[in-house]
């Protein structure tokens, strides 16, 4: 990484550690923020091409809270899932059998695919209080505002999975185009968080396994989305949606409130689909003060 991490300060006094755990045959590697005698813990789930270092900006302003936050399989640390096609499905049921072992009774976050995700096993019977979904995928991407470049993107990953495999490769990890995502989806004008939000990017945005698990994730993220599973996810449910996500846009996310039987929207101005790089405090805080609002609600 070369540029300066603005949220570096916070998370220097956020102990960290990382640990692993054996889940459906794989070593899924994972990150606990903050002390093991935290009276919260929230399970945090990364969204596409992403791993656990997108959250820590999040992470940085939830001082107080226990943060489990695993690299999806297929990303980051954790390999594959052996012999498993890498669907929404899949996913859920890992993220059901890693939350038994490592986080029993945790509250969940999802952020984009990880929104998907993580309704999806909330809906399947995954015990978690309380949801919140960051940047929720709450309509078909390719029905987004810029549904032509999604077109584009679902050509660019197949052709990424049928070229010989060292121009695929070469093409799914290509730094150009890693940056022109980047570029499409920061909406900040600040000059130095936008290096930040592109060299992480730049860092973290190829750490996947192999071009099969990011077609397949790539395939799972845009043919589903959260309204499927809203109607069966019971538990109070916060959706922090961005005004200007080119993603859903925000008519689609307030739609998506109504699918829920007991969910909060909070809407950010100025940003897009990058609120936990652009605009993590303000995030930060409808999360704190949903978890401890509905804590109280319970008693």
């Amino acid at each position: 990484m070369t540029a300066p991490n603005p949220y570096a300060g916070l998370l220097e006094a956020i102990p960290v550690v990382r640990r692993e755990v054996e889940v459906f045959g794989s070593t899924t590697a994972y990150w606990v923020y903050g002390d093991d005698d935290a009276e919260q813990t929230v399970l945090a789930v990364h969204g596409f091409r992403g791993e656990h270092h997108g959250l820590e900006p999040v992470v940085a302003h939830l001082d107080g809270i226990r943060i489990i936050s695993p690299d999806l399989p297929g990303f980051g640390e954790t390999p594959p899932l052996p012999g498993t096609r890498h669907t929404v499905q899949a996913y859920a049921d890992w993220l059901t059998a890693f939350a038994a072992a490592v986080a029993p009774g945790a509250d969940i976050l999802g952020h984009s695919f990880g929104s998907i995700v993580v309704s999806a096993a909330v809906a399947a019977g995954l015990p978690a209080p309380r949801v919140v979904l960051v940047n929720p995928i709450g309509a078909p991407a390719l029905e987004g505002p810029r549904g032509i470049l999604t077109r584009l993107a679902v050509f660019y990953y197949w052709a990424g999975a049928r070229l010989p495999r060292r121009l695929g490769d070469a093409l799914l990890r290509s730094r150009l185009i890693v940056r022109v995502m980047s570029v499409s989806m920061a909406k900040t004008r600040d000059r130095d968080l936008r290096a930040f939000i592109h060299d992480q990017h730049d860092t973290y945005f190829s750490r996947f396994a192999d071009r099969d698990v990011l077609h397949d994730a790539f395939v799972a993220s845009v043919s589903n989305d959260v309204r499927a599973f809203a109607p069966q996810i019971a538990q109070p449910t916060l959706l922090v949606a961005a005004e200007k996500d080119d993603i859903t846009p925000i008519e689609a996310e307030r739609h998506l409130q109504t699918l829920f039987p007991d969910a909060e929207l909070v809407e950010i101005a100025g940003v897009g689909h990058l609120i936990h790089y652009e605009t993590p405090q303000p995030a930060a805080t409808a999360i704190r003060r949903f978890l401890r609002t509905s804590a109280s609600d319970r008693r």
